[in-house]
């Protein structure tokens, strides 16, 4: 079984146009980092014209299905019957994008399967994290 999941979604971008333009993104969930769920944009999608990656937990993706939650860099929240809205805050302003709700529970039950929610300890390689921040800091 491999340790990795990715998953490619569809998302619409939020805009001040009436026409939400479609971008394509990847769902990405890694056993070696279990509560932690990555969203990457491809470059011709982004603004920079280079890849965009945002790091935020499971947690939050899992209950800002239901209702709104986080405070910070990424939020989520359910929107009408069958989408979900992530909030990327930078410097450069906001951007919002809509996901089917349903992509991201298939994204969530693959990675549930993968590491159990209340078993992330067990797939966490904190031995080799220490060896590491102790071999920095000689």
């Amino acid at each position: 079984m491999s340790s990795v999941i990715e998953q490619s979604v569809q998302a619409r971008m939020v805009a001040s146009a009436p026409r939400m333009e479609t971008l394509p993104a990847t769902l990405h969930y890694d056993r070696g980092d279990p509560f932690a769920v990555r969203m990457a944009f491809p470059a011709p999608a982004t603004l920079e014209g280079a890849e965009v990656s945002w790091e935020f937990s499971r947690e939050l993706l899992t209950t800002g299905m239901d209702e709104p939650a986080g405070v910070g860099d990424v939020r989520v929240r359910p929107f009408g019957y069958d989408r979900t809205v992530l909030e990327f805050h930078a410097v450069e302003g906001i951007a919002m994008v809509h996901v089917r709700t349903a992509e991201l529970r298939r994204f969530l039950k693959r990675a549930q399967d993968l590491v159990p929610v209340g078993d992330e300890y067990r797939f966490m390689e904190l031995d080799r994290d220490l060896t590491e921040l102790l071999d920095e800091s000689g």
